[in-house]
C-alpha cells in the first residue's frame, strides 16, 4: 500500500480521492471540495490518500489544531476506506500513517470525531485503542 498527500492543484483529487471520500461525504461535489480545499488549505487542512495497485482505497482529511485543551493535535476531519476493500488494513494503515505524522509535528494527541450512528467505525477505532473521551454538541445555524 502507498499513502501519498494529495496538494489541492492535484487532479487526483477529483478523480481518485473525492469518490473515496463521497463514501463517507456524499454531500461534496468537485467544485465544493476544490472550494473547500482552497480555503482550508491556508488553515491547515490536508489531503491524504491510500493506495493499493495503484487504485485509491482509502482517504483521509486532516489538520493540526492548536487549543487550550489539547495544546497540539493532529485533528482528522475525514477517514475511510472504499466499501469494496474495508477490512484490508487500509483504515489501519492511515491511522498509523496519521499517527506517525502527529509525532513528527510535535502533537501531543491524535483526535477525531465520529457520527452516533457509524457504530462499526466505533468499534474500528477501539480496536486502534484510542479512547472516548468527550461528547460533541452541534447547533444548525442555517
Amino acid at each position: 500500500m502507498k499513502i501519498v498527500d494529495i496538494e489541492p492543484s492535484d487532479p487526483r483529487l477529483s478523480s481518485e480521492l473525492l469518490p473515496v471520500l463521497r463514501e463517507l461525504r456524499p454531500h461534496l461535489t468537485e467544485d465544493l471540495l476544490r472550494e473547500i480545499y482552497a480555503e482550508g488549505y491556508g488553515q491547515g487542512l490536508r489531503f491524504t490518500a491510500a493506495y493499493d495497485d495503484g487504485r485509491c482505497v482509502g482517504a483521509a482529511g486532516w489538520r493540526v489544531v492548536i487549543n487550550t485543551s489539547t495544546l497540539k493535535q493532529l485533528y482528522v476531519d475525514d477517514l475511510v476506506a472504499a466499501a469494496d476493500a474495508r477490512s484490508g488494513g487500509i483504515g489501519h494503515a492511515l491511522l498509523a500513517h496519521l499517527e506517525e505524522r502527529a509525532r513528527e509535528l510535535g502533537c501531543h494527541e491524535l483526535d477525531l470525531d465520529s457520527g452516533t450512528q457509524r457504530t462499526g467505525a466505533h468499534r474500528f477505532y477501539l480496536r486502534e485503542r484510542m479512547d472516548i473521551t468527550a461528547f460533541h454538541f452541534s447547533k444548525s445555524l442555517t
